[in-house]
Order: C-alpha cells, then sequence, then structure tokens
C-alpha cells in the first residue's frame, strides 16, 4: 500500500476531509436492536483484503445464515486498490464502503475524516494493543510475518536461522519479498530490522541485504509464498506464517521459519463514517469479534484476536513457538512508515 500521505495527495482529499471533531464512538445497541435495523438496510458492503475462499465466503455464509434478511456484499482487492476506491467514493461525495480492514488502514482513514468509532462489547476480551481505546478500530485478527522456504530447494541444515543467515551468498538472486508498502511488506521487515539492531548497525545490515538482490513481486505476501511453493525462488521474505501452515496441510513444499524477530501485524477492522449500511457494518464488526465469528476465522487457518480461541495450529503463535516479535503501535507505524518506505527505495529498488 502506498503510504497515507501518498494516497491521500494521490487523491487530491486535502480539500475534501469530513470533518474530525466531534466523531464519537457510535452509540451501544443491544444485538436484537442491530439486527432489526439493519433487516431495514438490508445489505452490508464489506471491503476486504481477506482472502476469498479460505475466509470471506465462510465468513458470509455463517452470518447470513445467523441474520437472514441482511446480505453482505463483498469488495475484495489488494489493500491499496481498496483503499484508493473508498477514498475515491469520499471525494466524489458518494462513499459506499461500510467497513473495512487491514493491516495500515487506519491511518489514512483517520486523515480523511472517514473513521466512526464504535466500541462492541465484544472488543472487552481483546488484548490493549489489539483494539483502539477510543473505538477508531478492532482487530479480528493477528498475523505474524517471517521467511519461508520451499523444502525442495533448500536443505534443513541450510534453513536460515537468523537474519544473518539471510546475507549468505547462495541466497543472492533467490529470495523475494511483496511490493505492497506496508508493515507487512518491506517497510516492517526495514522496522524490525531497525528495532533489532538499532540505527547504525541496522542500516548497516540493510545494505548488505541490498546486495542479495531481493526481487520484489507486485502482489501480496500470498502471491510471494505461492511463487516460493513453485519454485521460483527459494525463499520468501516476509510471509504470512499461516499462510505456510495452510499450504504444508495440503501438502505443499514449505516451511516457515522463527527467526526473530518476525513481524507483528493485525487486521484492523474499521467502521466508516458515512456508510450507507451503519447498522448492519455494526452488527458485522460484532460478529467477527464474537466466540461464533471467531472459530470461523480459525476453522479458515487464520489466527483469532481473541486470545480465548486457540489457532487452528497452535504453533503459529509466538508464547507456543517462542520466536520475537515486531508489532509497533499504531502512532509509532504512523510516525515511521515513511521513513522505512524512503529506505525501502534507496537500498531496494
Amino acid at each position: 500500500m502506498l503510504a497515507a500521505s501518498s494516497l491521500m495527495r494521490r487523491l487530491g482529499l486535502a480539500a475534501v476531509l469530513l470533518p474530525l471533531a466531534g466523531s464519537l464512538p457510535a452509540a451501544a445497541q443491544s444485538e436484537k436492536e442491530l439486527y432489526e435495523a439493519a433487516k431495514k438496510e438490508g445489505s452490508i458492503n464489506w471491503y476486504t483484503g481477506f482472502v476469498q475462499n479460505q475466509l470471506v465466503r465462510p465468513v458470509v455464509a455463517n452470518f447470513e445464515a445467523k441474520y437472514p434478511g441482511v446480505r453482505i456484499n463483498v469488495t475484495g482487492g489488494r489493500d491499496i486498490d481498496i483503499m484508493i476506491k473508498i477514498l475515491a467514493e469520499a471525494k466524489a461525495g458518494g462513499l459506499q464502503a461500510d467497513l473495512v480492514e487491514g493491516p495500515s488502514v487506519v491511518k489514512p482513514l483517520r486523515e480523511a475524516g472517514l473513521i466512526q468509532p464504535y466500541v462492541p462489547e465484544a472488543a472487552a476480551k481483546l488484548a490493549p494493543n489489539h483494539k483502539d481505546a477510543k473505538g477508531d478500530w478492532n482487530a479480528v485478527l493477528v498475523h505474524y510475518l517471517v521467511p519461508a522456504v520451499n523444502t525442495e530447494l533448500v536443505k534443513p541444515a541450510d534453513e536460515p536461522k537468523s537474519l544473518e543467515d539471510l546475507l549468505d551468498p547462495k541466497w543472492k538472486g533467490k529470495m523475494a519479498w511483496t511490493g505492497e508498502m506496508t508493515i507487512a511488506g518491506p517497510p516492517g521487515f526495514i522496522g524490525s530490522v531497525l528495532n533489532a539492531y538499532g540505527e547504525e548497525k541496522g542500516m548497516a545490515y540493510l545494505e548488505k541485504l541490498g546486495a542479495q538482490k531481493v526481487a520484489t513481486i507486485p502482489s501480496n505476501p500470498r502471491v510471494v509464498l505461492d511463487q516460493v511453493i513453485a519454485g521460483q525462488y527459494a525463499i520468501g521474505l516476509v510471509t504470512y506464517n499461516h499462510h505456510s501452515a495452510i499450504s504444508i496441510a495440503k501438502g505443499a513444499p514449505v516451511k516457515w521459519l522463527p527467526v526473530n524477530p518476525a513481524i507483528g501485524a493485525m487486521a484492523r477492522e474499521v467502521l466508516l463514517k458515512g456508510g450507507p449500511h451503519p447498522n448492519g457494518a455494526k452488527l458485522l464488526i460484532n460478529y467477527l469479534l464474537s466466540p461464533e465469528g471467531q472459530k470461523v476465522i480459525q476453522e479458515a487457518g487464520y489466527i483469532p484476536s481473541n486470545p480465548a480461541v486457540a489457532a487452528k495450529d497452535p504453533s503459529l503463535k509466538p508464547e507456543v513457538t517462542g520466536f520475537k516479535v515486531f508489532s509497533p503501535p499504531p502512532a509509532d507505524e504512523d510516525r515511521d512508515i515513511d521513513k522505512w518506505i524512503a529506505i525501502y527505495k534507496k537500498l531496494f529498488q
């Protein structure tokens, strides 16, 4: 995804921001009240980057079975494309999206005045770092991004065990990562290195990594992992560990590596200010955070944000496998993301 400031400039939104002042959390309603109001609205427009077959369709099927009369209309795609669409709709005065999620959607939406704070009851179960105190966002699932290897190309003895191992000359030209400029892409990796090593040593490491000719794939981390599985690259540098687990269960020759530090990200669900179906959107957010919705997320192979709902593969969580995680608070990420992107452009483009 483009940095938030770049998105805003690209769409010329500076002059059409919605009022930021006075955005109070949406009033609490009972489930019955929300459902009745949502039925009158009839549908929900959910803009999502989640994998359609893996997660979106099960969520839609289970939600619509539970709440007859409320249909979910899905607009899917890459995070950057979804955000460009939402901001363009807002600029044109015809916002269609009701809610959206992603690792880095909060800053551009906040700058555009498009967030309607909402504190669902189920958010009380979330860890403090998995929700916004004012209700601007709530994490419906969490991600851990790590290197992954093709097990037919990388012998167990050669598997990288540390960041330093990625500098081995034998990996030159054989590694790839996504071109998405988010915490779940090269900027997040760069931030994790600088956090682990400090500024001076971290930059020295990144300069050496730049000499390894890491390929940038103009798509998301799932596509990068698919190319590793296909043998086009030996190593995917920044991949979701749950994607590897899903592929392993299907017999794919892939393995994720608990190289420290992993990058911690989350799918932050945001209620949009001015969306056409606010009650339906709140009902869907409630469902996604409920034990029932979290179990749908679990069964799809993702990592639920509710700590009471275990991951389908427990080893995906750092407290089980023992890997360390770099997961900057949103304010720190917003402050540093443009700096990390600038380093990427200097050393890797």
